[in-house]
């Protein structure tokens, strides 16, 4: 199984590069993928490469079910809650 993380690109480098945000924390991804790639955009990354671009509601509901799973979890087994 593959997990893509959704990121915003906050800037762009040089050779296909760029920095993308994951809700805070900012990596160096490989951007040549996805054609005209510019600040602002949505995308997926996986093992360290921008390999779709999405919307901004696609983020937004992505994280929200992500947050939830992993409330689900952390409560089941009683050891952390996030609210």
């Amino acid at each position: 199984m593959c997990l893509g993380v959704p990121g915003k690109v906050v800037k762009i480098l040089e050779e296909g590069l760029g920095i993308v945000d994951f809700g805070g924390i900012t990596r160096e991804v490989d951007l040549s993928l996805i054609p005209d790639i510019k600040p602002g955009d949505y995308v997926i990354v996986h093992a360290g490469a921008a390999i779709e671009r999405v919307d901004r509601k696609y983020v937004e509901d992505a994280l929200k079910y992500w947050s939830e799973m992993l409330e689900y979890v952390l409560v089941k087994h009683q050891t952390y809650s996030l609210k």
